[in-house]
C-alpha cells in the first residue's frame, strides 16, 4: 500500500482508505458492530491508513465506534470527520432525507469538540463540510472558527464532502477557488465520471487532494449485481433510480475486457486502479466484508 499527500499540504492519505458510514447500520446491508470493529483492524493489517467518518453517521455512533477500535493505533493513521448537520434534529421528508444544517462559528466549534470526544482524539487530521450548499461555501464566518480551531491545534485541515448524491460541481469548483481547503470529497468512478473529472484538474491547480467516495457506482463494478438484484428497507442503494441498475450492468459488459485481458485483477479492482490513475489522492470506498477489504486494498497493487 502506497501513500499520496493532499496536494500542497503536508496530509497524506493510504491510496485506499475505508469509507466507515456503513458499520454498525444497515445502510448497504447489515454490518453489525463487531463485525465493524474487526474490519477496521484488518483494514490497519492490510497497510490502509486513511479513515473517512462523520458525525452525522448513526448520529455519533459510527465517530464512537471509529474512535474505540482505532484509538490505540492513533498515531499511525489519518481520521476524516464531517460536520454540518444537526444531528440531534430530525430528518427532512424529501428523497435523500436530510437534515438541518448550521454553519454558523458556534455551531462549528461545538461540532468539532463532540467530534473529538467521540473520536477519542485531540486533533482531527481532515475536516469537512457535509455536503454544504453555496451558500455555507461563501460564509466567512464558517471558514474563519476553521482557521481558528487549526490554529489551536484541534484540526490541521480542513476540506469539503460534495453531496449528497453525485454532483455539486458550482460548490466544489467555488471552495477550491476561493477557499483554502486541503480536499474535495465527489462521487467518482467509471461510470459517473462528471463532475469529479473536473474537479481533479481544479484541485490540482489548487494544490489541494481528491478523496473519491461511490467508487464502484454503489456496488455495479463490484461485479455482483444483476437485472433481478433488490435492495432491503432502509439500504441506501434504494434511492438509485431503476435504469442505474439496467444501463450500468449493459455498461460492465462494455469494459468487461478491463478484466478479461489476462491481467489478475476483478473489476472492482479495475474501478479503483482507474480512479487512481485519474489523478484521485485516495479511494474511499465502501466496506461492509472481508472479503471486500481484502479486494479493495489489493487494488493498489494490480
Amino acid at each position: 500500500m502506497r501513500t499520496r499527500r493532499f496536494g500542497n499540504t503536508d496530509l497524506e492519505a493510504s491510496e485506499i482508505g475505508f469509507g466507515t458510514w456503513a458499520l454498525g447500520s444497515n445502510w448497504w446491508g447489515e454490518v453489525t458492530e463487531d463485525a465493524g470493529e474487526r474490519l477496521l483492524l484488518r483494514a490497519l493489517e492490510l497497510g490502509i491508513t486513511f479513515f473517512d467518518t462523520g458525525d452525522a453517521y448513526g448520529r455519533g455512533a459510527n465517530e464512537e465506534l471509529v474512535g474505540r477500535v482505532l484509538g490505540p493505533h492513533r498515531d499511525e493513521l489519518q481520521l476524516a470527520t464531517k460536520f454540518g448537520y444537526e444531528i440531534a434534529a430530525g430528518r427532512r421528508k424529501h428523497s435523500e432525507g436530510e437534515r438541518p444544517q448550521r454553519w454558523d462559528g458556534p455551531f462549528v466549534r461545538e461540532a468539532l469538540e463532540a467530534s473529538l470526544r467521540r473520536l477519542g482524539t485531540d486533533r482531527i487530521d481532515l475536516y469537512q463540510l457535509h455536503n454544504p450548499r453555496m451558500e455555507a461555501i461563501e460564509r466567512d464566518e464558517t471558514f474563519a472558527a476553521l482557521e481558528d480551531l487549526k490554529a489551536e491545534g484541534k484540526l490541521r485541515h480542513y476540506g469539503v464532502a460534495l453531496g449528497p448524491a453525485i454532483g455539486w460541481r458550482d460548490e466544489g469548483l467555488r471552495a477550491l477557488e476561493t477557499r483554502a481547503i486541503a480536499s474535495v470529497q465527489t462521487v467518482y468512478n467509471l461510470l459517473e465520471q462528471e463532475p469529479g473529472r473536473e474537479l481533479i484538474e481544479v484541485a490540482e491547480r489548487a494544490g489541494a487532494g481528491v478523496m473519491a467516495r461511490v467508487p464502484t457506482s454503489s456496488g455495479l463494478l463490484d461485479d455482483t449485481l444483476t437485472p433481478e438484484t433488490t435492495f432491503p428497507e432502509g439500504d441506501h442503494r434504494g434511492h438509485r433510480p431503476r435504469e442505474w441498475l439496467v444501463e450500468g450492468l449493459e455498461k460492465i459488459e462494455r469494459i468487461r475486457f478491463l478484466c478479461d485481458d489476462g491481467a489478475e485483477r476483478t473489476m472492482a479492482q479495475a474501478a479503483l486502479r482507474f480512479i487512481l490513475d485519474s489523478g484521485a489522492t485516495t479511494v474511499i470506498p465502501t466496506i461492509t466484508s472481508d472479503a471486500e477489504l481484502d479486494e479493495y486494498a489489493g487494488a493498489a497493487d494490480v
